[in-house]
């Protein structure tokens, strides 16, 4: 019996579930699951500087309404201990122990900026392991970033309620409301709630980050060892990780969907998150053709 056997689907949600933990070697992972106890489990991996109680309750609860759900505290992150690594490399093995301390044999991943970088280095080198990928906000080896410019113009915007509002989310009237309306749904959980751990994780994210970004990979061999069907998402303007990369990797990946949300940043998902879940649940639950 795995961990997500003993799980139960009534009614925990990302906002009342508990944090639980698994101890693997140097890392005790904090982690918290809902939805069904059956099926593939879909892992969430998350972005730059955020922890578990960073993703959005709208997203996390509707895709768990039909399937099993991880998010955790990658090492160092949040209440997981260790070091966080500055590379993509190392994180995508930690995130790999944190799923074969779970007992999972096949998973599904969802990964978000940082993550979707993670995302990608574990299916390139675990095809068994991943089943389907979903890669939101993110970039190729080699891809545009904006990072730290973004994050000084949004740190400078001092009459913002939070930063992720200028981050994530497009100056428009629409795009503002439905950013006020996500911070809303990241507060509501009041007890329990994760922790920001600062500097030693946002720096060595940074350095992640950007050298992924800055590594040339010419011939795309990363990307052409992803053989799993792949949803590619982002917003129409992105401005730390820009629409051009999803559309690089839709056109490199062997079997890859693309989709561009309108008039959204690099909170697309969470500024339209009922196509976005929409989008999922049917990548998701489409069957391959058969041979």
């Amino acid at each position: 019996m795995t961990e997500l056997d003993v799980a139960s689907h009534d009614a925990i949600t990302l906002e009342t579930a508990p944090t639980r933990y698994i101890e693997g070697p140097g890392i005790r992972f904090a982690y918290r699951r809902l939805g069904l106890s059956t099926g593939t489990p879909l892992v969430l991996l998350q972005h730059f500087s955020g922890n578990i109680d960073a993703w959005d309750p709208a997203v996390v609860n509707a895709l768990a309404a039909d399937r099993p759900v991880i998010a955790f505290d990658n090492a160092g992150v949040g209440r997981s201990t260790g070091r966080t690594p500055d590379n993509v490399a190392a994180m995508a093995r930690d995130a790999v122990d944190f799923i074969d301390l779970l007992g999972l044999a096949e998973v599904d991943l969802l990964g978000f900026s940082l993550g979707g970088c993670i995302a990608q280095q574990i299916a390139a080198e675990h095809g068994r392991l991943v089943r389907k990928l979903i890669l939101v906000g993110t970039a190729p080896k080699g891809g545009e970033e904006h990072l730290l410019a973004v994050l000084q113009e949004a740190f400078s915007q001092t009459d913002a309620p939070d930063p992720r509002l200028p981050l994530f989310f497009t100056k428009s009237s629409a795009s503002r409301s439905a950013g006020l309306a996500f911070l809303k749904r990241t507060k509501v959980r009041k007890n329990d709630r994760d922790t920001d751990n600062g500097r030693p994780v946002t720096d060595p994210q940074a350095k992640a980050l950007i050298t992924w970004c800055a590594t040339p990979d010419p011939e795309h061999a990363l990307l052409h060892a992803i053989r799993q069907p792949t949803l590619v998402a982002s917003g129409s303007h992105d401005t730390m990780l820009p629409a051009s990369n999803a559309y690089a990797m839709f056109k490199e990946l062997s079997n890859a969907q693309l989709i561009l949300y309108p008039d959204s940043g690099h909170g697309a998902l969470f500024q339209h998150h009922e196509t976005f879940v929409s989008h999922v649940r049917t990548f998701l639950d489409t069957q391959p053709p058969a041979a």
